[in-house]
């Protein structure tokens, strides 16, 4: 049945103009530039400064029947998308950042002038409407423009509309890009949002104060990774941007801050694949008075939280697997999920035994240092890709864990977790190493490696011992890769998917020349261009 506000005039498949693929891009650029220039030549300026918009496409389709009812005139702005014309009548995607919307633009209702002006937009272009709503024929919500403006002319045409931005490489480099043409990877960004917003509301309502620490150090540590180091020229001195907050916020459990949190940016230089970028974004939290067990608990209603938040359940799909996140989740220590999974006792061997059993699996020498070492590799070969269900991986061995305390049933090993979903480490944490003189033989050993050409050792920070001497309260410390965290909640199998612009090596495509240089030899700018 035809609503009362429906519109007499047919109904078109909306569809883009003919393809620009054949075209070089110089000479669409050129076109298009030539278009704003005739523009500016009538009086119209192709960028003005703002528009009074006074609806959101999501929130006016969300009370559309009412607006159409009472023919309320609204205005709207978005980038076109879609364009059709056919003779005295344009129909027109727009679309904003919460949706899209149809429109409808006829002669006899905004005039030649304005029907004129609409004929030089092109796909991409940024326009604002101001009309009122009616259901077509075939019941698409539309909005009968009876009034636009040019807000932004589009130099660059936009990704073929059917194929859209399928390169992986320059999804990537030009996200901007992908954003517009990829209603997927907009879904995926909006959701990470919620995902951090729901981390800060778990922490804030459970009393932990949202701190700041200094991204740039002077002694880089909490982690074992090699950092990237530049050069402070008023100091004089060589500075390190953070690998980790821990050092710095284990300070401010000293000064008497009992929980505290960061989310925070820590960069590490190191290589990029599917798990690692250099940049990349944590979730910190110490915690006084607590220990690792605490801390356990702590991360399962996490998880459970945000999980909950994002899908509204607590099971959800990760690639072919289902993963639920109903507790408890399973806890287990490193040497009992080895023998579990290879039948190995790695308790009862020395190091050169364990070192002899991790050169029978064939893993790489470097990496067999100490007993500890041979442990982390074994676990990795035979037990880590085997965790999809939240597993936590219990009581590391001391000599891979130089921040956390001894365990206080077993001197080889230390108190520490890290939570596994879906074959990937989503958390690590301990119970916190408060004694200054262990902590100092800690660094001393860490130092000796780094001596010896380990890259990721940890430096001695005197400063660090010094607050510890003060005294630190016993303490349970988290730290928890949001980035991987997206990427289990949103179902995307490669880091770079869930950051808005990841670490790209600056190369163009074969032949390619860059866009600002074909736009500056358009205006005759290209001698003066870099």
């Amino acid at each position: 049945m035809t609503d009362r506000n429906s519109h007499p005039a047919p109904e078109p498949h909306p569809q883009s103009e003919p393809s620009d693929a054949q075209i070089p891009l110089a000479d669409l650029i050129r076109i298009r530039y030539q278009k704003a220039c005739d523009l500016q030549a009538r009086g119209i300026n192709p960028y003005p400064y703002r528009y009074d918009r006074d609806h959101e496409i999501a929130a006016l389709l969300a009370d559309f029947d009412t607006l159409a009812e009472r023919q309320t005139a609204v205005r709207i702005a978005g980038r076109v998308m879609l364009i059709r014309k056919m003779g005295k009548v344009f129909f027109a995607d727009l679309r904003d950042q919460s949706d899209r919307i149809q429109i409808y633009l006829k002669i006899d209702t905004v005039g030649e002038d304005q029907f004129r002006l609409f004929d030089a937009v092109d796909l991409g272009d940024i326009v604002g409407c101001e009309g009122t709503l009616f259901v077509t024929r075939t019941g698409e919500r539309t909005l009968n423009v009876r009034r636009f403006e040019l807000l932004t002319k589009a130099l660059h045409p936009l990704p073929d509309k059917r194929a859209g931005l399928t390169d992986v490489e320059m999804r990537y480099r030009r996200r901007y890009a992908d954003l517009i043409a990829n209603p997927e990877v907009r879904a995926t960004f909006l959701k990470r949002t919620a995902i951090v917003q729901a981390i800060r509301d778990f922490f804030n309502r459970r009393g932990f104060l949202e701190v700041e620490t200094p991204i740039l150090q002077p002694i880089y540590g909490g982690a074992s990774a090699r950092p990237f180091k530049t050069h402070h020229h008023k100091l004089d001195e060589d500075m390190y941007l953070r690998i980790a907050d821990e050092l710095y916020l284990k300070r401010l459990i000293v000064g008497g801050f009992e929980k505290v949190w960061e989310y925070c940016k820590d960069f590490r230089n190191e290589g990029m694949d599917r798990l690692h970028n250099p940049e990349f974004s944590m979730v910190e939290a110490y915690w006084a008075y607590a220990d690792y067990r605490d801390m356990a608990r702590l991360v399962e209603e996490l998880v459970r939280h945000v999980a909950f938040a994002v899908h509204g359940a607590y099971r959800f799909t990760y690639g072919e697997r289902e993963i639920d996140v109903a507790p408890p989740f399973r806890w287990v220590s490193m040497v009992d999920s080895i023998r579990e999974a290879a039948g190995l006792d790695l308790m009862a061997l020395s190091y050169e035994q364990a070192r002899a059993e991790a050169k029978k699996m064939h893993l790489p020498d470097e990496d067999l240092t100490n007993w500890g070492k041979c442990v982390e590799a074994i676990w990795e070969a035979k037990v880590e890709p085997t965790l999809v269900q939240p597993t936590f991986i219990a009581d590391f061995p001391r000599e891979i864990s130089p921040l956390a305390k001894v365990h206080r049933e077993n001197p080889r090993l230390a108190e520490r977790f890290e939570l596994f979903i879906a074959g990937q480490e989503t958390a690590n944490a301990f119970s916190e190493l408060n004694d200054p003189v262990d902590q100092l033989r800690r660094f001393i050993e860490q130092g000796k490696a780094l001596a010896a050409g380990d890259e990721e050792a940890q430096p001695l920070d005197d400063d660090f011992i010094t607050a510890l001497t003060y005294g630190m309260p016993p303490t349970a410390g988290l730290g928890l890769g949001v980035d991987r965290f997206v990427m289990l909640l949103t179902n995307q199998h490669t880091i770079r998917e869930v950051l808005l612009f990841p670490q790209m090596k600056r190369e163009l495509a074969d032949g390619a020349v860059p866009v600002s240089r074909i736009l500056a030899r358009i205006i005759g700018a290209d001698k003066e261009t870099p």
